[in-house]
């Protein structure tokens, strides 16, 4: 596969496959994509994806050690719901808001504390993930990027005490969709620290301006990894004493994945 640079041709191509393969709900093998972005490429394609200004961000770091987000969207609370379609899955993170601008800093790099001190809120929330990719990033990541590493939604719940993020950061979690259990077990985050991510973020140099300012919300990783979410409904999710719930609706015309 080759790769390809913001602006070219061939990304504007990239762009508009992923944008009408969203509005079809299919799927396609990565292998189907003749080019592949470099990592600039893919942060502008996920943003003419979408076209609109998102009002939160997830954080995530790729294989090749670059810490990378990507617009969450639809973005709910309260009693708005989120849309499921065949293949989707479900991720419980925790998500923070921001109290200060944190600038590009060169020459000083950003510790845990300083990002931590810059946080106004924690909150429990979930992720819908279905990319368009049929193998999301394991065959390509910038592809994956590209598509909002699959982001098809997300809400934001409850907030908790500062004092509280390293325990809920390995409570015992449990999903349930109408009553059933489909996760029991304890919060893990794969970088074993759910802020690590977001500090690496704001510590890369290239980053947008005002990728992290004041009062934007960024969701962290997955405490639970990817969860097949096989139907629709009533989501609850508790994590040590604390629990919520969101609605998952089916979608008006929901298509199976389809190989293409």
């Amino acid at each position: 596969m080759k790769i390809t640079e913001r602006g070219s041709d061939e990304a504007n191509r990239i762009a508009q496959r992923i944008a009408s393969l969203r509005a079809t709900s299919e799927r396609n093998a990565t292998s189907a994509f003749e080019f592949e972005p470099d990592i600039d490429a893919a942060e502008s394609i996920q943003d003419s994806c979408l076209q609109t200004v998102p009002n939160g961000w997830k954080v995530a770091k790729s294989p090749q050690g670059i810490a990378v987000v990507s617009p969450l969207h639809p973005f709910v609370t309260g009693s708005n719901a989120l849309v499921w379609r065949t293949g989707t899955m479900i991720e419980v993170e925790i998500a923070v808001a921001l109290r200060e601008y944190l600038p590009v800093r060169l020459g000083h790099a950003y510790t845990r504390g300083e990002v931590l001190d810059a946080v106004e809120g924690f909150y429990l929330g979930v992720e819908l993930v279905r990319s368009v990719l049929n193998e999301n990033g394991r065959e390509s990541f910038s592809l994956f990027l590209a598509d909002r590493m699959g982001n098809d939604g997300y809400y934001l719940g409850p907030v908790f005490p500062r004092a509280e993020l390293e325990e809920v950061q390995s409570a015992n979690l449990k999903l349930r969709v109408d009553g059933a259990v489909i996760y029991d077990a304890d919060a893990r985050h794969s970088n074993g620290d759910c802020l690590g991510w977001l500090v690496d973020f704001a510590n890369r140099a290239d980053r947008k301006k005002d990728s992290l300012r004041a009062g934007v919300v960024l969701t962290t990783g997955s405490l639970c990894g990817g969860v097949p979410l096989t139907t629709p409904g009533v989501v609850a999710v508790r994590v040590g004493g604390r629990e919520f719930f969101c609605s998952i609706l089916p979608a008006e015309n929901p298509k199976s994945a389809r190989v293409r």
